[in-house]
């Protein structure tokens, strides 16, 4: 068995187990788990010290991995274009929430935040899982995102699963757009 099918199955062990993972995104490290895993995202919730009722971001390789927690039907026709032309990229996009979207990942809001990644590395891993990732940056509130591997470490030391990789070239965390109204809520 190679090396990197040991990584991959440890990934999945962990990501299946309801661990909380570190991962490279395309600006910084990325911190998630399981979304359909309500222990998991209490448990990333209360490292983060982040209320429930924000919500969380999906990163996803592609937008049918997404399908679970969006109302298709309810993006109306004439935003369909500038939402899937943003992807795979740096846009996060909230859109309406399906029926069974958990309160965990929604928080307070009628819509879900999602995106469809054109890191290499996150895509491999969320075609890997099979599924979305919960995804925030790897920091402690108030402090710096991570960037590397090493950092994250200087946060969670031994207490997370951490995805080999990289971060990409990106400056910024991804810009964060309403899909109904248009209005950019991060830049």
């Amino acid at each position: 068995m190679s090396v990197e099918s040991v990584h991959q199955d440890a990934d999945v062990a962990a990501f299946e187990s309801g661990q909380l993972m570190v991962y490279p995104t395309e600006a910084v490290m990325g911190i998630g788990c399981d979304p359909d895993n309500e222990a998991a995202v209490m448990s990333l919730l209360a490292l983060k010290q982040r209320p429930v009722e924000k919500g969380l971001i999906l990163l996803a390789a592609n937008y049918s991995q997404l399908l679970p927690y969006v109302d298709d039907n309810a993006i109306p026709q004439d935003k369909r274009f500038s939402i899937f032309s943003c992807w795979p990229g740096p846009v996060t996009w909230l859109l309406p929430k399906s029926a069974t979207a958990p309160k965990w990942l929604t928080g307070e809001h009628n819509a879900i935040a999602v995106r469809v990644t054109a890191h290499e590395g996150a895509r491999e891993l969320c075609n890997k899982l099979g599924r979305p990732i919960v995804s925030t940056s790897a920091n402690l509130t108030g402090q710096e995102p991570a960037r590397t591997t090493e950092e994250a470490r200087s946060y969670f030391a031994n207490s997370v699963h951490y995805v080999a990789g990289s971060v990409g070239g990106a400056a910024q965390p991804s810009t964060i757009k309403d899909a109904l109204t248009g209005t950019t809520i991060r830049n």
